[in-house]
């Protein structure tokens, strides 16, 4: 519908590589959702802009002075020869863009990808299930540290189960911040790459 859209693509791969083989398919889809996200949030202003101007006028929007930029310029005439310039809605459109989400929501990567790719979705709730794992094993050598006699446990060991709860913990914060910046939302600016 206008103001979303979902990318559909193929690209050929021969699963036969020994590093296809080595590495989770999880690993590359979250390499190939930087380079989609580096562009969202970009199209999605260009598509108001395009708006603005009208669908015929799209030139005056959009700047494509690249020889990879044929492909878009190839469906822009292909859009105007055959379709008056737009999608042809059939009365389900009024001519008028939803408004623009804040951008957490508009690049969320759990809803558009995660929950559809089976490789993505597995890798995420075992991290989340680490995750809990990390923590409890953190809480829980606090309360055997805490809940020993003294004389029952020594006081190095005391020590490293302490140590080991605090570097769990340490883990499991920085296992959270992986997985919310790998499968929901990772902000990404032009200006700074």
């Amino acid at each position: 519908s206008p103001g979303s859209s979902r990318l559909i693509w193929s690209f050929p791969r021969n699963y036969g590589y020994w590093i296809y083989k080595l590495v989770p398919r999880w690993i590359f889809d979250i390499k190939q959702n930087l380079i989609i996200d580096s562009d969202l949030y970009l199209l999605h202003i260009e598509e108001h802009k395009i708006m603005d101007v009208g669908p015929a006028n799209w030139q005056k929007a959009c700047f494509v002075p690249t020889k990879s930029d044929t492909l878009v310029i190839g469906f822009r005439k292909w859009l105007n020869k055959y379709a008056g310039g737009q999608v042809d809605w059939r009365g389900k459109y009024n001519g008028v863009l939803p408004p623009t989400p804040p951008r957490e929501q508009l690049m969320d990567r759990y809803w558009s990808h995660v929950v559809n790719c089976t490789s993505c979705s597995a890798a995420y709730k075992g991290f989340n299930v680490l995750e809990v794992v990390l923590r409890v094993v953190s809480i829980a050598s606090i309360a055997i540290a805490a809940a020993a006699k003294q004389g029952a446990i020594s006081t190095a060991a005391r020590t490293a189960m302490v140590l080991m709860a605090v570097l769990f913990y340490a883990s499991s914060r920085c296992l959270a911040r992986f997985i919310y910046r790998n499968f929901h939302y990772h902000d990404y600016d032009h200006a700074f790459r």
